[in-house]
C-alpha cells in the first residue's frame, strides 16, 4: 500500500512539474538578435528582437529599445517593457554600430562570454550605420529582420563571401597574439540588407575593411576555400573586353616563413585555386588549350596583384587579419617570439603572395 501511494505521489509531482515548465515557456521571450550603438553621452542604445508566436497567427516579433550603461542594465529595463520573461538561450546574432566598433567591443564580448546562457556560436556583425535602426526596420520581402540577418550571414559564410565569425571565433582571435579578429560588415541597401565588406580589427577596435569585391580573395589568403564564385574583368583582347566568371572555386593555401641573415622573417603565401568557367565574354575560343592557358595566366597575375595590394593595405593599418604572426611564431622559439615585438615588425615585414589559377572545365557545352 505504501509503495502504491509513493508511486502515485511521484506521478503527480512529475505532471505538476511539466505543467509548471509549460507555463514558464509560454511566458518566455527568447531574444534572437541584439544590437548595440554608441550614443553621444557615452551610453549605449541597445535593442533586441523577440519572436512573438500566437495560436493561428503568423510568427511576428517585438523590438525593445532602451538607453543603458551595459547590456545587464538594459535587460532590467527591457523587463519593464514586456510581460514576457526575457532569456538569452536562443540568442543567434549580435550586431554593433560602426561608431561603437571603432571604440572597441571587448567590454560587450567579455560580458557575453561570461554568461552561461549565451551560446558561443552567436554570430557577430558590424552595421555600417545604426544597428538599432537596422534591426527595428521591417523589410517587405523579409517579414522578420532578425531572421533575415541570421540567414544572410549564414549564406554568405557558406559561400566564403565572408568568414564565419561567432562570439567564440572573435574571442579566440582577440586573445591570440598572432592574429587580429575580423567581423563581417552589413548595411541597409534600400529595401534590402547587403554585405558591405569584412571589418578588420586591431584588438577589439574596428580599423578598416575589405571591400565586398575583394572578399573572396581575402578568403583565399586567410583559409582554404571549398566553394566560391568570382567574376573578373581582365581587360581587352583584340579590341574586345574580356570578362570571365568562375564558380565552384576551391583553394589550397600554404604559408612559408623564411629567416633572413638579419633575423627578419620573410613570408610567402602560396594559393592554388581551381574552378569552372561559368561565363566568358571575349574573343577567345575556350575549346583551345592555348586560350585556356592564357586565361589561367592572366587570372593568376590579376588576383596576385590584388592579393599583394590587400596585404599592403593591412600592413599599413597594422592589422594582422591573416594570422601571419601565428606562422612566424611557430617558426621560432617562444623566447625569440616574445623578444621580437611582432606588432612593430609586422608593418615592414616582407610578405609576398602568389595565386595560381587552374581551369577545371569550361561548362557542359564545347564549340
Amino acid at each position: 500500500m505504501v509503495k502504491k501511494w509513493f508511486g502515485l505521489t511521484i506521478l503527480l509531482l512529475t505532471i505538476l512539474t511539466g505543467c509548471g515548465d509549460q507555463r514558464i515557456l509560454e511566458k518566455a521571450g527568447f531574444i534572437e538578435t541584439e544590437s548595440f550603438d554608441l550614443l553621444p553621452n557615452g551610453q549605449f542604445l541597445i535593442s533586441n528582437s523577440v519572436p512573438i508566436t500566437e495560436p493561428g497567427v503568423k510568427t511576428q516579433r517585438k523590438v525593445l529599445t532602451t538607453e543603458a550603461k551595459s547590456s545587464k542594465e538594459a535587460k532590467v529595463e527591457f523587463a519593464r517593457q514586456t510581460s514576457l520573461t526575457l532569456v538569452n538561450g536562443q540568442l543567434r546574432n549580435l550586431i554593433f554600430g560602426v561608431s561603437l566598433a571603432k571604440q572597441g567591443l571587448w567590454d560587450q564580448f567579455d560580458t557575453f562570454s561570461r554568461d552561461p546562457s549565451v551560446s558561443p556560436h552567436a554570430k557577430i556583425a558590424i552595421v555600417n550605420g545604426s544597428a538599432s535602426s537596422l534591426l527595428a526596420k521591417d523589410f517587405k520581402q523579409h517579414p522578420r529582420t532578425d531572421q533575415y540577418i541570421d540567414r544572410l550571414l549564414t549564406k554568405e559564410a557558406k559561400e566564403h563571401a565572408i568568414p564565419k565569425v561567432t562570439l567564440y571565433e572573435f574571442t579566440r582571435d582577440f586573445l591570440d597574439d598572432g592574429i587580429d579578429p575580423v567581423v563581417p560588415v552589413i548595411r541597409e541597401d534600400r529595401d534590402n540588407i547587403s554585405l558591405d565588406g569584412i571589418g578588420l580589427f586591431k584588438g577589439s577596435r574596428y580599423i578598416t575593411k575589405i571591400e565586398p569585391d575583394d572578399a573572396l580573395i581575402f578568403g583565399f589568403l586567410r583559409d582554404n576555400v571549398k566553394r566560391g564564385n568570382l567574376d573578373v574583368e581582365l581587360g581587352q583582347a583584340e579590341g574586345e573586353n574580356e570578362l570571365v566568371m568562375f564558380n565552384s572555386l576551391t583553394s589550397r593555401r600554404n604559408i612559408k616563413v623564411k629567416r633572413t641573415d638579419s633575423g627578419s622573417p620573410e613570408v610567402e603565401i602560396n594559393v592554388k585555386v581551381k574552378g569552372s568557367i561559368l561565363e566568358y565574354i571575349g574573343p577567345r575560343d575556350l575549346s583551345e588549350e592555348k586560350n585556356r592557358s592564357s586565361i589561367e595566366t592572366m587570372m593568376s597575375d590579376h588576383i596576385t596583384r590584388r592579393a599583394n595590394k590587400m596585404v599592403k593595405h593591412m600592413q599599413m593599418n597594422r592589422v594582422d587579419s591573416l594570422g601571419i604572426g601565428k606562422y612566424v611564431r611557430n617558426n621560432m622559439s617562444y623566447e625569440a617570439w616574445k623578444a621580437m615585438d611582432w606588432e612593430q615588425k609586422y608593418p615592414d615585414a616582407k610578405v609576398k603572395c602568389k595565386i595560381q589559377f587552374k581551369i577545371k572545365d569550361t561548362g557542359k557545352i564545347e564549340k
